[in-house]
């Protein structure tokens, strides 16, 4: 579900899609729009990236009765960051028994909304430097339990080549990534989100989920491309199964 313009950015994002068997039904083309472009630039020394953003200026959703019957027929909804402002009101409309997943970017207006009605709040390790949390005076995992409190869901966080951290209880947990040599990190994040929303559609639980998670996004940095690396499942299986959880503190 999203907004493209009709321009040939636009025609070249909904042709992709439709190339990898991605329904399209609720993509809206805004006659006239600019279809926004992100640039990014790899070091090929470490695979890092990257990346120059153009401001979206297409127009925002509405809850319309297309979207509300949509929310309600899903088993899980992942929202990304250019609709934080759609939080609480797709959860109002979708309803409990759907799980509702948040890929956290950076601070935006709606997000502390965002932050008690999202059953899953995922951020990288960046968020937690933001001004706004007022977290200065704190190392990493204090950082990690102080968003936790503020946060009504599960909080998992990302961080890149160090894997993931989770809470249960008063426990901190860490997931290590595989043993996966990195030439392109573009798409690593959202690898993790989308994997993590399929493995609780297929109900797996948390420690799984974020197992499978963490194997996807760090297998996908093997190749060139957001795409061209992604494992299959049973590869991404595979990976996950080498992984030992580790307690914290």
């Amino acid at each position: 579900m999203g907004k493209l313009g009709d321009d040939e950015e636009g025609k070249f994002c909904l042709q992709r899609l439709a190339d990898f068997g991605v329904a399209t039904d609720f993509v809206e083309i805004i006659k006239g729009g600019r279809t926004p472009v992100a640039y990014v630039f790899i070091t090929a020394a470490s695979g890092a990236r990257s990346i120059i953003y153009e401001r979206n200026a297409l127009p925002k959703f509405d809850i319309d009765t297309k979207i509300e019957k949509l929310a309600r027929q899903a088993k899980v909804v992942l929202l990304d960051p250019e609709v934080t402002y759609l939080g609480g009101p797709l959860k109002i409309t979708a309803g409990s028994e759907v799980i509702m997943m948040y890929d956290c970017e950076r601070w935006r207006p709606g997000i502390e909304d965002m932050m008690q009605c999202a059953d899953f709040f995922i951020p990288s390790s960046d968020f937690l430097t933001a001004p706004e949390l007022e977290f200065d005076d704190l190392d990493f995992y204090q950082r990690v339990r102080q968003l936790q409190a503020r946060v009504a869901g599960q909080l998992i966080v990302t961080r890149g080549e160090r894997g993931a951290y989770y809470l249960t209880g008063s426990t901190l947990y860490h997931v290590p990534v595989p043993d996966a040599h990195a030439i392109d990190t573009v798409g690593a994040g959202d690898n993790f989100h989308a994997a993590f929303a399929l493995a609780n559609s297929r109900g797996f639980d948390l420690q799984k989920a974020i197992k499978f998670s963490v194997a996807v996004g760090s297998l996908s940095c093997q190749e060139y491309g957001g795409r061209n690396g992604i494992p299959t499942w049973d590869e991404a299986l595979k990976a996950a199964g080498t992984l030992t959880v580790k307690m914290v503190e």
